[in-house]
């Protein structure tokens, strides 16, 4: 039973956002990592790595005691925030979208560790929308159709929306969408 006890105790919490972590492109993105433990340590090191779908995932930076030790690939890229394991990526590209995997590991009398997961989305902000009309004089009376077409340049995760004198336009046998 006392075993069992002692297992408990020296418990490892990790805690991280528990949903999607939606980041804008060229802004920085703080994800923030807290953890406790009722354990005496010694060293405490923290891993992050990255991971998109259908690839390995790749070593960011880690630390020992807080001596940080970036990959020197992306050191420009990320900076880890002790004491506690939050990551900043300094500015996002669309390439960022992926699952960050943060790990610690807590030495003393045995070692416990702990990781979690965070998903982030990027999302490119949506540029100012184009609407042509065919025929292009627009003016269509009593007779025949009109064509409006609408788009943008750039954008993540675009919907269109149609309105009429403020209110949303429905298919139906004056309106149809493609």
């Amino acid at each position: 039973f006392f075993h069992f006890y002692a297992g408990i105790c020296s418990a490892l919490k990790l805690t991280v956002p528990s949903h999607t972590v939606h980041g804008i492109e060229g802004q920085p993105l703080h994800l923030s990592v807290d953890y406790n433990f009722n354990a005496t340590a010694s060293e405490i090191q923290i891993i992050w790595l990255f991971e998109r779908s259908q690839s390995n995932p790749k070593y960011l930076l880690g630390s020992v005691n807080q001596r940080v030790v970036p990959d020197l690939e992306y050191q420009h890229k990320f900076t880890l925030i002790p004491p506690n394991a939050s990551l900043r990526i300094n500015s996002l590209h669309l390439s960022d979208e992926g699952n960050y995997i943060v790990k610690v590991n807590v030495c003393g009398n045995g070692t416990i560790a702990a990781s979690q997961k965070i998903q982030v989305a990027v999302d490119a902000p949506v540029t100012k929308p184009t609407v042509h009309t065919e025929p292009s004089s627009g003016v269509v009376e009593y007779v025949g159709n009109i064509t409006l077409k609408c788009t943008v340049d750039r954008g993540t995760r675009v919907t269109y929306q149609w309105m009429k004198n403020g209110k949303r336009l429905h298919a139906g046998p004056n309106y149809t969408f493609s």
